[in-house]
C-alpha cells in the first residue's frame, strides 16, 4: 500500500465543507486481502493497539459499526481502514475528529481516503503513522519493503505522535475560547503556531493569545507578573497577603525566611504553572535548596510566609468571579499493600489522565520534585504508605503537573468574592486568576483567615472547565460575551464569487461599487490582493492565502472574493460561509486539469460557492449547470440572473416572491432590471 499524492483542504471543499485531507492510495496486493481475508490475525492486534475502533459508527451509524465492518463476512478493504485509523490515532492525541470516506478512483486499486482533521500536520502525521501500524500487521509478502522501521514499538510511537501533537495543539484554554465562539457563531482563525487566535473578520476583530485578550492592559500584564508590586498593592488596599521579601542570593533568602518566621514559601519572581516553587521550609538549609532551585526560572526570588489551607484559585472575568476550583498537588492515597510506584501507575490508569493537555488530567510523573518531597519524609518508590495516607509527588496543585481540582463555585463565602474581584481590579486585568490560600473557602477571610498568593494574567481554564470533581464551568462563554456583547457584529459582509469566464470583471466592479458606497473593500482576485483599492499583493490570490490576508485586515469593511477553480481543487475555500455566493458560468476552457474531465464535474466543483452560501445565492438562469446548482444551497434567499426577459422559471420564481436580476427592453433601449418580494 503506497501513497501516491495527498491534498490537505483548508476549508470547504468536493469532500466536504470542513478541513479535509485526501490520500491518493494505491493498495497494491491488498486489494485482493480485504480485511476478512486477513483474519483475526490482522484485526484483533489493530483493535487492541486502538481500541478506540470501537466507538466508530461507520456505515451503521452506531458503536461498534466499523468492528463489523472489518469482522463481518469479507470485512472491508484496506483504504477504509486506513481512513478509521487516522481518524482514531487523532482522537487519541486529544482532537475532535469523526468525519471520514473513501472511494475508489482510477485504475484498479486507487481510492482516495479522506479524513477530517483539526491540525494540518496532526493530520498528515496520523495518516503516516496510521499506513506504518497497517503495514506492521500485515503478512510480510503483502507489503513494499523498507515501509516499516525496523524494531517498530506502536506504542512508542503513539506517545511520541501524542506529544507531537500536543506541541502543535491550541491549549484548553484557549480552545474553551474556541467553542465559545463556534457557538455564537463567532469565526475565528488561528494566526500563528501558538495560541495567538483572531475572533471575528476585518474591521470587527478582536485578538487572544492564551487567555490574554486584546482589551487585557499591558501594564496590568506586567504588575501582575511582578509578584512584589502586586503584593505591594494589594497590601495597600487592605486585602490579605502574606508577607515577603525579595531576594538576589540564597544568604538574603535564608535572612528573610528568619525575618518572616518559618515556614516560608520560596518561588521564582516572574515564572508560572508552579515552576520552581518549594513550601513549607522550615530551614536555613531547605531555604537555600529552594532558592537555587528558584534561580533556574528567575533572576530574582520571593520569599514568603508560609500561610496554612486549601489553593484555591478563583477566576474573574469583566469584573465577576465565575468560577473557583480548589487544588491539590499531585498525589497518591496509599492502602497499606502497595508501593508508592504501584500507586503511581493505578492513577495513570484513569483514562481521563494523558500526556500534557491532551487530557482532562495530566500523568503523574517520578522527577526530582517528586523524588525530593519522598526524600523528605524519608520515603522512596518502594514505600508502602499506611491507608489512607497521601503522599504528594507535588508541591503545587497545577493541573499540568497532575494536580486535581474540585469545583468550589456555588460554595463562597460572599466576602471572598467581593476579595477576589477587588483583587482583579486592582491589578487592572479583564481575566485574572487569584491564588487564594485558605482553610474554608465558604467562611469569610476576616473569620478564618488565608491570603492572597497571587494574581495571575493568563489564567488557566482547564481546572474551571473539567474539574476532578464538582460541576464543569463555563469560563470561555464570559470572555466571548465581553469581546462581543450580545448583538454585536463580528462577521463583515463576505461576497464569493466563480465561473468560468468573466470572475475578475464581476469582482472588481462589485468591489468598485461598494468602496463608491463608503466601504473599506479587500478584493481577493486573479492579479491581487486589493485593499481599499490599492493592490497589497500582485499575483493570482484567488485562493485560501488571499482570503485569510482579507479577512485578517482590520479595516476591511466588506470582503469580494474571486474564487478559481484551481484553488478550491487544491485546497478548498479559505472561509467556511459567505453572505452571498455566485456562479457566472461553467464552460469548457478547463477541463482536463485536476482531475476534472466533464462538464458535470466542473459544475460541481464551482457549486461549492453556492453550497456554503447563507443569506443570497446567485446563479445565471442562462446556463443549465448553474440553474442545477439551486437543489444544492441553503442560502435564504435565491436570485436568478438572466438576459431572457422571457424566461419562464425566473418569471415564475419572481412571481413567488423570488430574487431575480433580468435584462430588459425598455422605452431608452435594454435596462437592468432587479425583481424582490415580487417588484
Amino acid at each position: 500500500m503506497l501513497i501516491l499524492d495527498k491534498a490537505v483542504f483548508v476549508g470547504p471543499s468536493l469532500y466536504a465543507h470542513f478541513p479535509v485531507i485526501r490520500l491518493d492510495i494505491d493498495l497494491g496486493p491488498l486489494e485482493e486481502w480485504p480485511s476478512g481475508k486477513l483474519g483475526r490475525s490482522f484485526t484483533a492486534p489493530l483493535l487492541a493497539a486502538l481500541p478506540g475502533l470501537h466507538t466508530h459508527t461507520c456505515s451503521y451509524g452506531k458503536p461498534g459499526g466499523f468492528v463489523r465492518r472489518l469482522t463481518e463476512g469479507d470485512g472491508t478493504w484496506m483504504g477504509h481502514i486506513l481512513e478509521h485509523v487516522a481518524i482514531e490515532l487523532q482522537n487519541v492525541a486529544g482532537e475532535s475528529v469523526t468525519f471520514g470516506k473513501t472511494r475508489s478512483h482510477g485504475p484498479p486499486g486507487h481510492y482516495y481516503v479522506i479524513y477530517q482533521y483539526e491540525q494540518e500536520e496532526v493530520g498528515v502525521e496520523a495518516g503516516q503513522l496510521a499506513l506504518t501500524l497497517l503495514h506492521s500487521l500485515i503478512p510480510p509478502d503483502l507489503r513494499p519493503d523498507g515501509l516499516v522501521p525496523e524494531g517498530f514499538d506502536f506504542a512508542a510511537e503513539r506517545d511520541e505522535f501524542i506529544r507531537f501533537a500536543q506541541r502543535r495543539a491550541i491549549g484548553p484554554s484557549t480552545m474553551a475560547l474556541i467553542r465559545a465562539a463556534e457557538e455564537r457563531r463567532i469565526p475565528w482563525i488561528r494566526l500563528n503556531d501558538q495560541s495567538l487566535i483572531q475572533f471575528g473578520h476585518g474591521r470587527y476583530q478582536q485578538r487572544i493569545q492564551a487567555t490574554v485578550t486584546s482589551r487585557t492592559s499591558h501594564i496590568a500584564v506586567e504588575l501582575a507578573s511582578d509578584k512584589e508590586e502586586t503584593n505591594r498593592i494589594l497590601g495597600n488596599l487592605g486585602l490579605p497577603v502574606p508577607q515577603q521579601r525579595l531576594v538576589q542570593t540564597a544568604e538574603d533568602a535564608v535572612s528573610a525566611a528568619e525575618r518572616i518566621g518559618y515556614p516560608v514559601v520560596v518561588k521564582p519572581y516572574n515564572a508560572n504553572h508552579g515552576r520552581g516553587i518549594s513550601i513549607r521550609l522550615s530551614t536555613s538549609e531547605q531555604v537555600a535548596g529552594a532558592f537555587d532551585i528558584a534561580r533556574e526560572h528567575s533572576r530574582s526570588v520571593i520569599v514568603e510566609s508560609f500561610i496554612t489551607g486549601e489553593d484555591h484559585r478563583m477566576l474573574v472575568i469583566n469584573g465577576e468571579l465565575v468560577a473557583v476550583a480548589m487544588r491539590l498537588p499531585g498525589h497518591v492515597v496509599g492502602d497499606g499493600e502497595h508501593t508508592i510506584e504501584q500507586l503511581v501507575e493505578e492513577v495513570n490508569r484513569d483514562p481521563r489522565r494523558g500526556v500534557g493537555h491532551e487530557k482532562v488530567l495530566t500523568r503523574l510523573l517520578f522527577d526530582h520534585q517528586a523524588e525530593g518531597l519522598l526524600s523528605s519524609k524519608g520515603y522512596n518508590r518502594g514505600t508502602v504508605p499506611a491507608a489512607g495516607e497521601r503522599v504528594f509527588l507535588r508541591s503545587t496543585g497545577n493541573l499540568s503537573t497532575g494536580g486535581t481540582a474540585t469545583d468550589m463555585t456555588d460554595q463562597v463565602h460572599p466576602d471572598n468574592i467581593e476579595m477576589a474581584v477587588r483583587a482583579v481590579k486592582a491589578i487592572g486585568l479583564d481575566v485574572g486568576g487569584v491564588d487564594f490560600l485558605t482553610t474554608d473557602i465558604t467562611e469569610s477571610y476576616k473569620d478564618v483567615g488565608g491570603a492572597i498568593c497571587e494574581v495571575n494574567a493568563a489564567p488557566g481554564f482547564r481546572m474551571h472547565m473539567a474539574p476532578s470533581e464538582g460541576r464543569p464551568r463555563d469560563v470561555g462563554g464570559p470572555v466571548m460575551d465581553m469581546l462581543f456583547p450580545p448583538g454585536t457584529p463580528s462577521r463583515i459582509p463576505i461576497a464569493a464569487l466563480t465561473g468560468t469566464n468573466g470572475k475578475t470583471t464581476t469582482a472588481r466592479m462589485l468591489a468598485h461599487i461598494q468602496k463608491l458606497a463608503g466601504q473599506h473593500v479587500g478584493l481577493t482576485s486573479t492579479d491581487g490582493v486589493y485593499i481599499d483599492g490599492q493592490r497589497t499583493v500582485a499575483g493570482d490570490m484567488t485562493g485560501p492565502v488571499a482570503t485569510r490576508m482579507v479577512l485578517s485586515d482590520p479595516s476591511v469593511d466588506v470582503a469580494v472574493l474571486e474564487i478559481a477553480r484551481g484553488g478550491l481543487l487544491r485546497a478548498g475555500m479559505g472561509v467556511r460561509h459567505c453572505n452571498v455566493g455566485a456562479v457566472l458560468n461553467v464552460k469548457s476552457d478547463h477541463l482536463g486539469l485536476r482531475g476534472i474531465g466533464t462538464l458535470e464535474q466542473l459544475a460541481h466543483v464551482k457549486r461549492i460557492v453556492v453550497e456554503v452560501a447563507r443569506d443570497t445565492a446567485i446563479l445565471n438562469a442562462d446556463d443549465p449547470l448553474c440553474l442545477k446548482m439551486a437543489d444544492y444551497t441553503e442560502a435564504k434567499n435565491l436570485c436568478y440572473v438572466t438576459m431572457d426577459p422571457t424566461h419562464e422559471l425566473v418569471g415564475e420564481h419572481i412571481k413567488a416572491g423570488g430574487r431575480g436580476v433580468v435584462l430588459e427592453t425598455g422605452i431608452k433601449g435594454q435596462m437592468i432590471t432587479i425583481y424582490d418580494h415580487g417588484t
